[in-house]
């Protein structure tokens, strides 16, 4: 056990957010995502909502400043669906965590796979809500 890392982050997942770099992404995927599909690198976090993980992940991982809005969404497909709950919530977290968080991207559905596909890694998760994907782009610690 090591202190201060949020125990809901297991070693594998732990590995991968300490090999990527600057720029590279990270998906996490809810649990309706194909996630085994599309991954490079596959990560899962069965039984663990994507709000819990991406709480703890912004703990260690920073957002990429040298873009306006380094945090993707997936885009509802019908228009006249309502906003997603789950993403005020990520706004409340990245917000908590980036002092300067711009908002996200919202990314129209197949474009949003394809852009994960490219992802160094994917979490797939037990997320239940619907439009729970978010990829984030990794920036960089600064001293």
């Amino acid at each position: 056990m090591l202190k201060n890392i949020p125990s809901i982050l297991n070693p594998d997942l732990l590995k991968i957010l300490m090999e990527m770099g600057h720029g590279d992404e990270l998906c996490i995927g809810d649990g309706n995502f194909p996630a085994a599909a599309y991954a490079q690198r596959l990560v899962r976090l069965d039984g663990h909502g994507v709000a819990a993980i991406l709480d703890a992940i912004l703990a260690l991982y920073p957002l990429d400043d040298f873009v306006q809005k380094p945090a993707f969404l997936m885009q509802v497909v019908d228009p006249a669906t309502p906003t997603p709950p789950i993403w005020a919530e990520y706004e409340k977290l990245c917000r908590t965590h980036e002092k300067n968080f711009a908002g996200f991207e919202h990314v129209e559905r197949f474009a949003f796979y394809e852009q994960a596909k490219r992802c160094y890694a994917i979490v797939a998760t037990g997320e239940t809500s619907l439009y729970a994907n978010i990829i984030l782009k990794k920036g960089v610690i600064r001293s």
